[in-house]
């Protein structure tokens, strides 16, 4: 069946094999320890989320509880704050009214009651501020700043007539944002019966029950707008049956027989009273004449003081239920808390118990394997000790390491486990036993190749110097001179094999007999390698090197002289420096090619090469040069550091130290010909001997346009 039709028959297409492949491979690199820890980790940390998650949720309904609890306590400044301001509109008309009468004759009223009632609510409005502090919401905040905005209104109504409905509008809205920017209705956790929805719907019964007094009051006043305010009163009455009706089916009985308590009064009796008398005849609301209208002014005067009562009830009433939501909600945040608190002891302890249990099973079976693991450990030192032994330290072979059996504690997988660890160390044993006899003879045969062919190539320079020696013709000299070179080149590949092997042959046998200047032995140096006619050599003071290190210093620097030359471009030129330090630090040679260069990764891994031992069979074969240059560095004390051309290319710096130099006066050498500075060496011919000499090739060609050679010393 193809894949599509695995798809169509409705089951869930598997894991790609590479994917499956990838994660049990990420198992199986994993430690014991760990995947003992993941099984006993991975359900706690199941059920760790899973109660992480119940408890946030407890948590973030304590905290919404107890936000809550403060938005009710605090609410309570915003209630004063809607009866005040309903306070100051019954004096705002009042004062609006008795202006009108006053066109009548009548002397200018004063405005000293609306006043204080204007500087009531701006006090109340600093504590409504206060109260909430930060936790004031920006609608609310808004709200409270409108209050500011009455300035204007304020001023119009202290100075004439402002008509009902202007003044109605103004202070309704402004109620109307006081209660909405609290943000009640909008919030998360409100919903039916919730203390938010509650305190909404009380706080709008207030605000409705206080404009019904309002509106009655204006009503009696006999303006021009009485019969406005009669309706506007009736409309009031029925928001705030409404609501009361709605706080009741939402709170307990309790709370529904205090909130009826604003209805109870006998302020509300005598209001109840007046607002019934108006519904009689609506149509004689409004006063005929000033002298009427000035009565009728009278008559609510006498009668504010019970608006004013009643107002002081229903406050009151308000507050009180006001507290009592907030204390239910106080009671409902700790009941939260306390609930979040006992899940959370609960779990606690039931996870140190787990763990405690899962840490008894896990040391039962895990202290078989660190036993195991330690005497493994034991055999990695043994084997790590004899791969040190057998690194590039030139030391004899000695026989294999004797590695002891493992005790086995246990009779279970893990006891099995180790007795076959046991016949795994007696084979391996053996197999180390075999793998030092092949090293020790794959040394030998490269050390005895590399014999040989310096050997062959010595024998074959005494041949071809004879020839040269017998022909005077350029034509036949120039192919001999090019033979003569590449044997030139053969032989020292033929060393850097005994070097590699280490097999070198030993100081009196290849050295020097005499101190050879340091510019010779460059020289020397450049006559083993192909393309020396690239090199521009920029010798300084001389100075003689000790015939202890002529032989092998002339073979390191070919080889970097040879890397130089072959790892940059044709056409550039490969600079070798000289700069002889005072005698206590010894010279530096810089050898510095224009070709491709490392990347910065594979230049600091070729100069940690260079300074530690590396075994020929784990070396990368194309840093055979490298090498031998890092272990002839190693057996002298030479310092050879790699960096960076500027522009492109490598720069290698070679550092050798005082005791193996002498000053150019300290013994006398023999004479050197003459050689001009000319931009390139001609074709060198290397003698046959194995040790260096001084110079090979004479800079100057001949007259037939050929290399001139030099005599031997």
């Amino acid at each position: 069946m193809s894949s599509q039709e695995g798809t169509v028959s409705g089951q869930p297409p598997a894991l790609p094999r590479s994917r499956r492949r990838r994660i049990t491979a990420l198992l199986e690199r994993w430690p014991f320890g760990r995947k003992l820890h993941l099984l006993v980790l991975v359900p706690v940390l199941v059920v760790a989320g899973m109660l992480a998650y119940v408890v946030k949720d407890d948590m973030n309904q304590a905290r919404a509880a107890a936000d809550t609890a403060a938005l009710v306590r605090n609410s309570e400044s915003v209630a004063t704050l809607v009866d005040d301001l309903q306070r100051e509109h019954r004096q705002a008309l009042l004062l609006s009214v008795r202006h009108q009468a006053a066109e009548g004759g009548a002397a200018e009223p004063s405005s000293i009651p609306y006043l204080q009632a204007q500087q009531r609510v701006d006090v109340q409005a600093r504590v409504v501020r206060e109260a909430f502090g930060s936790l004031l919401p920006a609608a609310e905040d808004e709200a409270v700043a409108t209050i500011g905005g009455l300035t204007d209104l304020r001023r119009l109504i202290q100075r004439t007539y402002v008509p009902a409905g202007n003044i109605d509008v103004t202070y309704s809205d402004l109620v109307e944002q006081l209660i909405s920017g609290l943000g009640l209705g909008e919030s998360t956790t409100a919903s039916r019966g919730s203390p938010e929805g509650r305190l909404e719907t009380l706080l709008g019964a207030d605000a409705a029950h206080a404009a019904f007094e309002t509106s009655v009051f204006g009503a009696q006043t006999g303006d021009s707008n009485a019969l406005l305010e009669f309706l506007r009163a009736v409309g009031d009455h029925r928001s705030y049956e409404d609501r009361a009706e709605r706080f009741k089916a939402l709170s307990s009985e309790a709370e529904g027989t205090t909130l009826d308590g604003v209805e109870r009064s006998s302020q509300r009796k005598l209001i109840e009273e007046r607002y019934n008398a108006l519904r009689v005849d609506p149509s004689s609301l409004q006063a005929q004449t000033p002298e009427r209208m000035r009565t009728a002014i009278a008559k609510a005067l006498e009668a504010e003081p019970v608006y004013a009562r009643q107002a002081e009830d229903r406050l009151r009433i308000t507050h009180t239920l006001i507290h009592r939501i907030a204390a239910q909600s106080d009671a409902a945040s700790d009941k939260a808390w306390r609930h979040t608190l006992t899940l959370v002891g609960s779990a606690a302890l039931a996870l140190v118990v787990w763990l405690v249990f899962s840490f008894l099973v896990r040391r039962s079976v895990a202290r078989p394997v660190r036993i195991l693991t330690a005497a493994a450990r034991q055999v990695a030192e043994a084997t790590g000790k004899e791969l040190a032994r057998v690194a590039d330290d030139e030391s004899a072979e000695t026989g294999p390491p004797r590695l002891r059996e493992i005790p086995v504690p246990v009779r279970d997988e893990i006891g099995a486990l180790a007795e076959a660890f046991n016949q795994v160390q007696s084979t391996a044993s053996a197999l180390l036993e075999r793998q030092i006899t092949v090293r020790a003879n794959v040394e030998q045969m490269f050390g005895n190749i590399g014999h040989r062919v310096s050997n062959l190539a010595s024998r074959q320079l005494d041949l071809i110097e004879g020839l040269e020696q017998a022909q005077t013709d350029p034509a036949t000299l120039r192919p001999l001179y090019q033979i003569d070179h590449i044997a030139t080149r053969l032989r020292r590949n033929a060393e850097s094999l005994q070097v590699i092997a280490g097999k070198r042959r030993a100081a009196e046998d290849v050295d020097a007999p005499q101190p050879t200047g340091l510019t010779d032995v460059l020289r020397a140096a450049l006559s083993t390698i192909g393309g020396y006619e690239r090199v521009s050599l920029r010798p300084s003071a001389e100075v003689v090197v000790v015939p202890a290190a002529v032989s092998d210093l002339t073979l390191m620097l070919a080889e970097l002289l040879q890397n130089g030359v072959f790892f940059s471009p044709a056409h550039t030129e490969v600079d070798v420096a000289v700069r002889v330090r005072p005698p206590a630090e010894g010279a530096v040679i810089e050898i510095i090619d224009h070709g491709l260069g490392m990347p910065p990764e594979q230049l600091a891994e070729e100069n940690a090469r260079l300074l530690r031992r590396e075994r020929l069979d784990l070396a990368p074969t194309h840093v055979l040069g490298l090498f031998v240059v890092g272990r002839i560095a190693r057996r002298f004390g030479i310092g050879v550091e790699l960096s960076r051309t500027p522009g492109e290319g490598v720069t290698s710096t070679v550092t050798i130290p005082s005791t193996l130099l002498l000053p150019a006066n300290a013994v006398p050498l023999g004479p050197s010909p003459a050689s001009p500075a000319v931009p390139h060496p001609a074709i060198p011919s290397p003698r046959s001997e194995q040790r260096p000499r001084a110079a090979l090739v004479a800079a100057t060609p001949s007259g037939s346009g050929l290399p001139q050679r030099v005599a031997r010393a």
